[in-house]
């Protein structure tokens, strides 16, 4: 299942990594992309939405869906 998350807060590309590795670190999660941008990561798994946003705020970020 491929979702899409509106992530503010990232102003770089280590910010961006720090949003991916917290989201893939989630069992069930087959990969993710985080773009500053356009504040949005996507990814791709069937982890739960609450797990998701939790995962991102933990890194730092603010979150929803």
């Amino acid at each position: 299942m491929r979702r899409e998350i509106t992530v503010t807060g990232m102003s770089c590309g280590h910010c961006e990594q720090s949003v991916v590795e917290a989201l893939e670190a989630l069992e069930g999660i087959e990969s993710a992309t985080a773009d500053r941008t356009t504040d949005s990561a996507t990814v791709e798994g069937t982890a739960e939405s609450a797990a998701l946003l939790e995962a991102v705020e933990s890194a730092g970020y603010e979150a929803t869906l």
